[in-house]
């Protein structure tokens, strides 16, 4: 079999779980492959104890892996987007073929590095950037070109979804459950990534180009995080028979593309709504296929390494290939790439919930529910809690049929002015995914 070499830089979580299985799995991986595929050198600035690199070539200059003329493969597992943008550009100026798990850097340098590869000759593949372990980038790309992808939705986030599990399972606060998924390593020292949402936008940035055979855009598309979500909100969904999970959201419609990242109300009954903890799903709808339901583990040294190893193989098999004949990066040939407007969150249509507190008192609820009246907002349900006997206010609790955000925004600051309504009002969108 014809060798394979590959450059492996970083050697962190990712890269230390890459060289491990490659070494551990290699018989097959190399039966599946048709090539000897070997981890020749590797870049770090120090050596990690889990792995064993007698006889492998060390390099503390990562850039200089990209450098070495034998090395067929480089593989950047460095993260972030400043040195790794570096590696996987010099690399590409060397006639390399590269393999990255770097959501941010496909999400906001993806088409700046596929057009210098597209000018190279080589190919750039990064299965790992998305849902760990979950060939969706695969799925999506290549298993569903016949269809015309017409929505994805996607828990793609891990952290986010074990807050939103402990929730509801345990009744526990965010802020406690946070501190939890700090401990366990699930979320950094900093969660903002998490939270907020932006790890989640990257991955959502990179699955709708893959749909919809759009540009990446991350600039363009909307992220709401998770951390203004209270423990009655988990407890009503539930009565309500929905439960709220942190979705990423592509939708083409007739204006152009939707592309949105927020807490959302789904339906208990969906199979995504019951994906819990850690654990990525990618719900997928197609007009051929119908829909289809990608899950699994969405990070962690191995599961991650298997995607990245994934690539490496499909890397390997087109090696000798025209690159007219290699699956284009994006899915689509990049002169077939659409310029769909990405709509701003204003323009989009969804449902919504909605949680305040209103006096108990005659007319009160006449009020609200003119004012979603006058601005084009239907009822789906609506239900008054009892008031305490010590309490003034109800907490009231309203579901409305789709409608675009722009006239739901208009309503929702007039009813938040009504002198009856206490405080702010907490919504939060609802998605059928039916």
């Amino acid at each position: 079999m014809k060798a394979v070499n590959v450059g492996i830089c970083g050697l962190g979580t990712v890269g230390s779980g890459t060289f491990n299985v490659l070494a551990r799995n290699a018989t097959e991986i190399n039966a599946r492959a048709g090539h000897d595929i070997k981890v020749s050198h590797v870049g770090a600035r120090r050596d990690n104890p889990a792995c064993d690199l007698s006889g492998i070539t060390v390099l503390r200059d990562v850039l200089a892996v990209c450098e070495v003329p034998e090395v067929d493969i480089i593989v950047e597992t460095i993260g972030g987007c400043d040195i790794a943008k570096e590696v996987v550009l010099k690399a590409i100026s060397n006639g390399k073929h590269v393999v990255t798990a770097n959501k941010a850097l496909i999400a906001l340098h993806g088409n700046e590095i596929f057009a210098a590869a597209e000018a190279k000759g080589v190919a750039v593949y990064y299965e790992a950037a998305v849902a760990g372990g979950v060939p969706i980038i695969k799925a999506v790309r290549e298993g569903l070109a016949a269809n015309k992808i017409q929505w994805l939705a996607g828990i793609i986030n891990g952290t986010g979804n074990f807050i939103l599990t402990e929730m509801r399972d345990k009744g526990r606060a965010f802020d406690d459950v946070l501190a939890e998924a700090q401990e366990l390593g699930y979320a950094e020292a900093d969660p903002t990534f998490d939270v907020e949402g932006i790890d989640a936008c990257h991955k959502l940035v990179i699955l709708a180009s893959l749909a919809f055979g759009i540009p990446l855009q991350f600039e363009k598309a909307y992220t709401e995080g998770i951390s203004n979500i209270a423990q009655e909100d988990v407890i009503y969904a539930e009565e309500l028979g929905y439960r709220i999970k942190h979705l990423g959201i592509a939708k083409r419609v007739e204006a152009g593309v939707e592309l949105r990242v927020h807490p959302t109300l789904i339906p208990e009954k969906r199979l995504i709504a019951n994906v819990d903890g850690v654990m990525n799903a990618v719900l997928v709808n197609a007009d051929a296929v119908g829909s289809t339901l990608y899950y699994g583990a969405g990070a962690g040294s191995e599961p991650t390494a298997s995607s990245v190893i994934a690539d490496i193989v499909d890397v390997a098999r087109l090696m000798d290939v025209e690159k007219e004949q290699r699956v284009p990066a994006l899915a689509f040939h990049p002169g077939h790439l659409d310029v769909d407007d990405v709509l701003p969150i204003e323009e989009i249509e969804t449902a919504y919930y909605m949680r305040l507190s209103a006096k108990d008192e005659p007319g009160v609820m006449s009020s609200i529910t003119q004012i979603l009246s006058d601005n084009g907002v239907s009822i789906e349900a609506l239900i008054q809690k009892p008031v305490a006997a010590d309490q003034d206010y109800a907490v009231v609790i309203i579901l409305t049929n789709v409608v675009k955000e722009k006239a739901f925004n208009t309503a929702l600051a007039s009813i938040e002015s009504l002198a009856a309504v206490a405080g702010s009002v907490n919504r939060i969108r609802v998605e059928s995914l039916g």
